[in-house]
């Protein structure tokens, strides 16, 4: 049975999908009822995602069970291994499947995560630094960027 439920966070509203084989969807967008109640399968997402906006989680460990072709499944699987508080380019994922001709298929696929922030889409950036294309918008991009690698404030004394 599949069961759905809306989130507060930080940047917006979180919808997680699951269903017995695992966690299908987490989105974000700006819209959506927060869900009073938490089905008991979805508990420990929940509680995930808070420690990770909390700020005590880095690594994610759920049941994952994302929709999409095999290639997209590739690229997802290969972005798990992007490690917290790190970025890489597109051309250097593109250069993980052996092709760097790929890079549009890659970035495409990148795109269509649908497992937002536990499958971490937001750290793969251009060659040349800039925090191109994001489907949650550049903002939460940054945001998550910032929050996986904040700026240590230097002291003067």
């Amino acid at each position: 049975m599949t069961q759905i439920i809306f989130l507060k966070c930080p940047l917006g509203i979180i919808k997680v999908v699951a269903d017995e084989k695992g966690i299908a969807e987490i989105s974000i967008s700006d819209l959506g009822e927060v869900s009073v109640s938490i089905p008991k399968q979805l508990e420990e997402v929940v509680t995930q995602l808070q420690d990770y906006f909390e700020g005590k989680r880095n690594i994610f460990n759920l049941k994952l069970n994302p929709k999409g072709t095999d290639f997209q499944k590739k690229v997802w699987k290969e972005l798990l291994n992007i490690p917290f508080g790190k970025t890489i380019s597109y051309l250097e994922l593109s250069k993980k499947f052996g092709d760097v001709k790929a890079i549009r298929a890659v970035a495409a696929a990148n795109g269509k995560n649908p497992l937002w922030i536990v499958v971490p889409c937001h750290r793969v950036i251009g060659t040349d630094g800039s925090l191109t294309g994001y489907a949650g918008g550049i903002w939460r991009k940054k945001w998550l960027l910032e929050h996986e690698n904040p700026t240590k404030q230097q002291s003067l004394f």
